[in-house]
């Protein structure tokens, strides 16, 4: 066979060709890195809201009262009436005796400060004692809490405000939160899948969520505040229904 036919290997083509392969290649591969690079900085953040009305299952009810005068054994006295006939009006209205708490006696003798100056209280001693009710059994005690003007009709003055100062509580806040979060989390992700259809996108896994903190409210008493409640000199703890909130915070990744 002669020269001319032969079809001679030459390196510097092959090594050309598989250069030029490896690039196609590389290029294909880095190409695909960069894209998907590019789809997992799309995402978008949004809040899913759940609410639940509930209503409170304690009552914390303190009632304080006191006696002041000269004659600290008559004083005493008057205190133990004024005890005894405050456990009997709450017995009248249903509340149990487990239900009481009777605090402890605290006497002030204002004359027992010699440093105290020249002026003086107009009685030497003041006698005080709280009467506290705790129960799960809040509707009794809201319609006790009307009929203290009895207590007024026996000569009995409770201290402070005693229509304001019963604490209404919810306590089952644990048992509520697993639903409430999912709650939370499926209308995050039907506000993502609403952004998603109006982008032409569809939404992927989760790229951050962030759960949110719960807050109890007066039912109905919507100013709240960023963080654990509501705000405004509304008491949560003065209003028997109650409403439970919270908002979670999702980042979804967007997918073309």
């Amino acid at each position: 066979m002669s020269e001319a036919g032969q079809v001679g290997w030459n390196p510097s083509l092959m090594l050309g060709s598989f250069l030029a392969f490896g690039l196609v290649v590389g290029g294909w591969v880095l190409g695909g890195e960069i894209k998907a690079t590019r789809l997992s900085d799309q995402y978008v953040t949004v809040r899913g809201l759940a609410e639940r009305d509930v209503k409170s299952d304690l009552a914390i009810w303190p009632l304080d009262f006191k006696e002041v005068g000269d004659d600290l054994p008559l004083l005493y006295a008057k205190t133990q009436a004024d005890k005894d006939a405050i456990a009997q009006f709450l017995g009248q209205q249903g509340i149990q005796p487990s239900e009481i708490d009777l605090g402890t006696v605290r006497v002030v003798d204002t004359q027992a400060n010699e440093y105290g100056g020249p002026a003086r209280a107009a009685h030497r001693y003041i006698i005080e004692q709280q009467i506290a009710v705790r129960t799960p059994r809040v509707d009794t005690v809201a319609a006790a809490v009307q009929n203290t003007a009895l207590l007024l009709q026996k000569g009995i003055v409770l201290g402070g405000n005693p229509n304001g100062g019963v604490a209404y509580r919810f306590t089952g806040l644990n048992s509520i939160k697993p639903d409430m979060i999912t709650e939370a989390t499926r209308n995050a992700r039907t506000a993502a899948e609403r952004f998603a259809s109006d982008s032409g996108s569809k939404v992927g896994a989760i790229r951050q969520a962030n759960q949110g903190i719960f807050s109890i409210a007066a039912a109905d008493h919507s100013s709240d505040t960023a963080e654990g409640g509501y705000a405004g000199a509304f008491n949560a703890d003065s209003s028997i229904m109650k409403t439970v909130r919270v908002v979670t915070t999702m980042e979804y990744y967007l997918e073309k």
